[in-house]
């Protein structure tokens, strides 16, 4: 298992610098999403290998621009904006996590998050997106929720989804257990 990942991680630099890739070559109509799923005790290694693509693809592909977008930290980010963050931590300790849930149902709206990660990320200004943190956001947020609220606000800019479980090319399962809605809009980075 363990060399399969690191083959599969090892073709990443290689497949998100091609220029079919960043031009969306054999897509036909399709958005340009991708998923590279992983199990997800090898986090580590991705959060590892994400800091080496960042600092690679500037060798390799000076003139690319390239966002990375850590969910986790962007939602934490949003709520200290919003001033929730430390009412948030005060109702989780006081009425616990079921609470904390409902109340920040409509500050993290997967609409809204979009729009932030839009307003951060300013599609038309980079050439790739990388997105990670998905398991540290759950339950907060469910990825296929945010997927289908950014798929018309990214354009033709490509992103690639971190994703700590497994993509079936139909289905999002985070952390290989828990059943998420079919979601088919996606491609796997590499196999």
């Amino acid at each position: 298992m363990s060399n399969d990942f690191n083959a599969r991680l090892d073709k990443i630099l290689d497949r998100i610098t091609s220029d079919d890739f960043l031009h969306g070559r054999g897509l036909g109509n399709e958005i340009p999403f991708y998923a590279f799923d992983y199990p997800p005790e090898q986090e580590p290694a991705v959060r590892e290998h994400i800091g080496f693509l960042l600092e690679q693809i500037p060798k390799r592909r000076p003139e690319l621009r390239v966002a990375h977008i850590n969910l986790f930290e962007l939602m934490i980010g949003h709520l200290k904006d919003r001033g929730f963050y430390d009412k948030a931590l005060a109702l989780q300790k006081q009425k616990g996590d079921e609470a904390l849930r409902k109340a920040l149902a409509a500050p993290l709206d997967p609409g809204k998050l979009a729009g932030v990660i839009v307003e951060q990320v300013d599609p038309e200004s980079q050439d790739l997106v990388l997105v990670s943190g998905v398991g540290s956001a759950y339950p907060l947020l469910r990825t296929h929720n945010l997927l289908n609220n950014l798929h018309h606000r990214l354009g033709s800019t490509p992103l690639v989804l971190f994703y700590p479980g497994v993509y079936d090319g139909q289905s999002l399962r985070l952390f290989g257990l828990l059943p998420d809605k079919p979601y088919y809009r996606a491609f796997r980075l590499v196999d």
